[in-house]
């Protein structure tokens, strides 16, 4: 009974100690994979469906809020309004760059132009209907919102609820600061 109970303990240590090794493995391995430390060089394309790659439009040595976004997204419309309703104070106190990139599919650009038209968002709009940039970034979920200088991704925020825009501000200001 003795030995049974023993081989049985190895076990279940031994079962603990796999699933703790396989979770830290995945967890290791996420870390890596999914944290992008420069932004990837894709070609986005504008409404008018002219090509330019995302390093065209990032300016060196200045900082830049990318937003990727979709009309469907509630919270990422949310997030572009509060940003639009602060953005000329903000641009009075920094100086930054802020690129909205919509992630909608290829069907949905009449929508998104008609959407950007509407608000008269001041932000460079691109679009990427395949995905391409959204998935080299590695990222799954929108709202995702980036500051990248030199194009190095510093900050990386998924998500929006009201505020979070002044928590962005808060981290353009700090990374303005630094350089």
């Amino acid at each position: 009974m003795k030995n049974k109970l023993t081989i049985l303990k190895k076990k279940v240590y031994l079962h603990l100690f796999m699933k703790r090794t396989l979770f830290f493995l995945i967890l290791f391995v996420s870390f890596n994979t999914f944290s992008q430390k420069t932004i990837p060089n894709i070609f986005l394309s504008n409404f008018e469906g002219e090509k330019t790659k995302i390093y065209d439009a990032i300016e060196d040595d200045k900082i830049t809020v990318i937003s990727l976004w979709a009309t469907w997204c509630v919270p990422c419309i949310k997030e572009l309004d509060a940003i639009n309703e602060v953005y000329d104070d903000w641009k009075e106190e920094l100086e930054f760059n802020f690129i909205a990139v919509n992630v909608d599919d290829s069907r949905s650009v009449k929508r998104a132009r008609a959407l950007v038209n509407g608000k008269a968002w001041p932000y460079k709009i691109f679009l990427d209907s395949n995905q391409d940039f959204k998935r080299a970034l590695g990222t799954s979920f929108i709202p995702q919102t980036l500051i990248v200088k030199d194009r190095k991704i510093l900050y990386q925020h998924t998500g929006y609820q009201p505020g979070d825009e002044d928590y962005l501000f808060e981290k353009l200001n700090i990374y303005a600061d630094s350089n």
